[in-house]
């Protein structure tokens, strides 16, 4: 019961933190594994349980969503159902063991993607994604989104504004790609038995409430300070995930 008491307060902090930052993931992994489950069913209740409040966070933004590079955002749209499809059967073809011993490096790039994103040089703009690049990038996005997840939306601004969109814009359209593609994950991991729904439900609710405090609170917190929290966070879970790797 404490364990699950825990992990709806992570929750609810995750939710906040993906409303303000992103990074939400960094939390409920590990909380999810605390409560007795192995890596890779925290990894797959941990997406369906944060799902729902992707879809809140990216519907307000829903009028700003343009297509990249030359391609329509519908395309953005099915390239990143085929690509969380593709990753999430990959992860459930993955064997626990395996995704355990991969679980530290995962969250060591994904770490990695966040300070860069927040904290590294911003990008010369006169470089430019074509069609195909921006197809490419956001393929390849999308299979790590639907296998894993951690620093997507960094990933996705990158190829986003390097194929020539207005950061506004690719800000709205990062919300709801990154939405879709767990969309295509969720539908399958519904039917897993790695998902453990108790946990699920819990994580949910409290991601939800979460998430609704954090709108409340864009206007109020040092978005810098909160990355620079974020970051430490995944540093040290990673360090964690290292000590106990098998």
């Amino acid at each position: 019961m404490t364990g699950l008491v825990v992990l709806f307060l992570v929750a609810v902090w995750a939710g906040v933190q993906n409303a303000l930052a992103g990074g939400g993931t960094f939390l409920t992994l590990p909380a999810l594994m605390l409560t007795g489950m192995s890596a890779l069913a925290a990894n797959i209740t941990s997406t369906v349980a944060l799902f729902p409040g992707q879809v809140t966070s990216s519907w307000g933004g829903r009028h700003h969503v343009a297509g990249a590079g030359g391609l329509p955002f519908s395309a953005l749209v099915i390239i990143s159902l085929l690509g969380g499809v593709i990753g999430a059967v990959l992860l459930l073809v993955t064997p626990s063991s395996i995704f355990a011993r991969m679980v530290p490096w995962l969250v060591l790039f994904a770490t990695g993607v966040f300070a860069w994103g927040s904290f590294g040089p911003k990008r010369d703009n006169s470089a430019r994604l074509n069609r195909a690049g921006a197809g490419l990038a956001q393929f390849l996005i999308a299979i790590y989104g639907g296998y894993f997840g951690g620093g997507i939306g960094f990933l996705m601004l990158a190829a986003l504004t390097a194929a020539g969109q207005a950061m506004r814009s690719a800000g709205a359209t990062k919300n709801v790609l990154a939405g879709v593609m767990n969309f295509s994950a969720v539908l399958i991991f519904v039917f897993s038995p790695q998902v453990h729904w108790p946990q699920m439900a819990i994580a949910c609710g409290g991601a939800l409430i979460g998430g609704l405090v954090g709108e409340h609170m864009l206007a109020r917190v040092n978005e810098k300070l909160l990355r620079i929290f974020i970051v430490g966070i995944g540093i040290a879970l990673t360090i964690g995930l290292f000590i106990r790797a098998p």
